[in-house]
């Protein structure tokens, strides 16, 4: 995928393939810290973004959300620190990191609700990485 090799530089397939598993693992610190799918859900919802990401938990299309958008919704969430820590273990700029995660993350909770349900209360606390797997091979097939 194109924003993939953007993002880290134009390094090829493999540089690709490392770039989704690095916004995957991303997208996944925010589902964990926001309390699970339906925690980044709610807040995102808050903060301005309701229509767009009921779209991705629904099973129609995922309305897209600019980066701008995600950044000033996660920020007012209190999850701005987490981007900003992540883009600086990765060495790309926020607002990139901003920019390929309104592209995963609309994916990622889209792959997580394939019922077109959010989980229950309580019900997806135990969240882990592994419950993304298979995404990277989506976001590049």
């Amino acid at each position: 995928m194109s924003f993939l090799n953007d993002l880290l530089g134009g390094q090829g397939q493999q540089g690709a393939q490392a770039g989704a598993g690095s916004l995957i693992a991303v997208a996944g610190q925010l589902i964990e810290k926001a309390g699970g799918v339906q925690g980044l859900v709610g807040m995102l919802q808050q903060h301005g973004l309701g229509g767009a990401v009921q779209s991705w938990v629904g099973t129609g299309a995922n309305q897209p959300v600019s980066a701008d958008q995600l950044g000033q919704a996660l920020q007012n969430g209190g999850l701005g620190a987490l981007v900003q820590e992540a883009a600086g273990r990765l060495g790309v700029d926020p607002n990139a990191l901003l920019g390929g995660l309104s592209r995963v993350l609309p994916q990622a909770v889209d792959h997580m609700t394939p019922d077109g349900q959010l989980p229950a209360q309580g019900q997806d606390g135990g969240f882990n990485l592994g419950m993304l797997e298979g995404l990277a091979g989506k976001l590049l097939g």
